[in-house]
């Protein structure tokens, strides 16, 4: 099911990256995104960039929720600083031949150009891709002004550009994960995320199939969809639109739960596309 994309190449440094090599990672990431499905399955460290590698997936994306776990620290409160976030993906990205795309939360800064830096920062990592989120860790506050979230993406997708090899730009917009259950207003964002530039569109914890078919059918960029309980296999998303799919920090939350349940979890999704260890229950102390 998953599905196999080696993206090796020749070092000739860049910043400790190869070029040549980097360069075929993007293109390949840039290229899962032009038909069909495919899942990117979500390291939480090395370890589990290889074991994913190897279960088959054509690529892999890093969790800010599975990282905050490995620390001990609470997701989604800029909790996180960007040299962390970095290291940890450098670790992923040097523990996989596959491409890997970064979770950036809301780009690690205040201005646009704090953003664009972070994104020159995550490829001379060796990432293929980043997302950047209108999530601002803010409780009393926690989506950005609708202009101002277009700034920050703009400014990544700028950086992007700017680079000697292709980077993949996930533009993110949070109103369901914060219980902003507006669809009219996160499409609005998506579309204007697709019109500043973003390769990508993501509106993570979208509650249902037809909230999903919406938001694939208002955007003409690739839509990733974070798996969930209310759609039960890849394929069922793919029906609904999805190009791309994302399992969040679902992986490291059931290794956590349990020992082995990460690539238990994995494997399930490798296999037969399907999402049904979402509905285990927690194992008891």
């Amino acid at each position: 099911m998953a599905g196999g994309t080696d993206g090796t190449g020749t070092a000739d440094g860049v910043d400790g990256v190869g070029r040549a090599g980097q360069a075929e990672k993007g293109a390949v990431l840039r290229r899962l995104h032009e038909r069909g499905v495919f899942v990117v399955a979500n390291a939480w460290d090395a370890e589990s960039a290889a074991m994913l590698t190897g279960l088959g997936f054509p690529a892999l994306a890093t969790t800010s929720g599975g990282l905050a776990l490995a620390l001990g620290r609470p997701d989604a409160g800029n909790l996180i600083s960007r040299a962390e976030a970095l290291a940890n993906a450098a670790a992923i990205a040097e523990a996989t031949t596959l491409p890997v795309t970064a979770d950036l939360e809301s780009g690690y800064g205040a201005t646009p150009d704090d953003v664009a830096e972070t994104i020159r920062l995550a490829a001379a990592v060796g990432l293929a891709g980043g997302s950047i989120e209108d999530a601002t860790g803010d409780p009393a506050a926690p989506v950005r002004p609708l202009g101002e979230a277009v700034e920050r993406v703009e400014a990544a997708v700028a950086a992007a550009r700017a680079l000697p090899f292709p980077f993949v730009i996930t533009a993110r917009a949070e109103n369901h994960l914060y219980g902003r259950d507006d669809l009219a207003d996160t499409i609005a964002r998506l579309q204007a995320f697709e019109a500043a530039g973003a390769d990508v569109l993501y509106a993570p914890g979208l509650p249902g199939a037809a909230e999903i078919r919406s938001v694939c059918a208002a955007v003409g960029r690739p839509v990733n969809v974070l798996a969930g309980r209310a759609v039960g296999s890849v394929a069922e998303l793919a029906a609904l639109g999805a190009r791309r799919v994302s399992l969040g920090s679902s992986l490291a939350r059931a290794e956590a739960r349990t020992p082995g349940a990460g690539r238990t979890a994995a494997e399930e999704v490798a296999t037969a596309g399907t999402f049904g260890f979402l509905a285990a229950p927690p194992a008891s102390a």
